[in-house]
């Protein structure tokens, strides 16, 4: 006699039913879908407020450094060497603790020659530096 009738035995499947995974997937890429543009005009950040009266440059404590197409300096429109610009800006620092320097570099000139610029003013002790550019049309 049989305990177990063919006919009541127990197979496993041996296939996995994706169908209510791939529906949620569908839901979830819905949802991101709609709340994506909306996240993304939203911000908490808060800007610092400034003086909205900007303070009048005093002309006398700017030094302008510009860096030629052939490659020479010119410090307020004398020719230099970055030796001697090294010196003139430490010199005139000295007298004038503010100073501030214009850099202006021809746009055909390497990033290594306005470096060299700049280096040389963090050298003299100059604080304030600024970059003269051209705006795009």
């Amino acid at each position: 006699m049989r305990r177990f009738s063919e006919r009541h035995q127990l197979h496993t499947l041996s296939e996995l039913n994706v169908t209510p995974l791939l529906d949620l997937a569908f839901v979830l890429l819905i949802i991101f879908m709609i709340t994506t543009p909306l996240m993304e005009n939203s911000s908490d950040l808060v800007l610092p407020g400034g003086d909205p009266q900007a303070q009048p440059v005093n002309m006398d404590k700017v030094q302008t450094v510009s860096i030629h197409a052939d490659g020479h300096h010119t410090l307020n429109g004398t020719p230099v060497t970055l030796g001697e610009l090294e010196a003139r800006l430490a010199a005139a620092r000295t007298s004038e603790p503010e100073l501030a320097v214009l850099i202006r570099s021809h746009n055909g000139r390497s990033v290594q020659n306005f470096s060299d610029v700049l280096d040389t003013a963090k050298r003299a002790g100059v604080k304030r530096i600024g970059f003269v550019t051209t705006p795009k049309e």
